[in-house]
């Protein structure tokens, strides 16, 4: 059975990229376009590993890892932040918030792979 990830982003492009990147590895790709749009597909499905923006519309990305980490059958799904946030302050507050990793956008798929793989093991 496939390693299931899901990838919140609200730029398409991006989860286009990032989603070939991981099917091309054998993966299974959810996508949402937002924190609202990803806790709507948390219906108890089993996830391997999450990747998330954090500039988003309706729901940004630290506010929906603060909702993951608080909730039971998912505050251990490990997060990856992928953003072209860089300012120090948000790194700790991502830290802080429960993320696995932060990947500085633009990220060669290569690179992304890697950081997912080592979620994931």
């Amino acid at each position: 059975m496939p390693r299931t990830v899901m990838l919140i982003d609200d730029a398409r492009s991006i989860r286009m990229l990032m989603r070939s990147a991981l099917e091309q590895k054998g993966y299974a790709v959810l996508e949402a376009e937002d924190g609202e749009a990803a806790l709507e597909l948390l219906d108890g499905r089993a996830l391997d590993a999450i990747v998330c923006d954090l500039n988003m519309p309706r729901m940004d990305g630290l506010s929906f890892l603060r909702y993951l980490r608080n909730h039971p059958s998912y505050r251990r799904v490990p997060v990856a932040v992928l953003t072209t946030e860089t300012r120090p302050e948000m790194k700790a507050a991502v830290r802080t918030g429960g993320a696995n990793a932060f990947i500085n956008k633009p990220c060669p798929p290569g690179v992304f792979v890697d950081v997912v793989n080592r979620l994931c093991a």
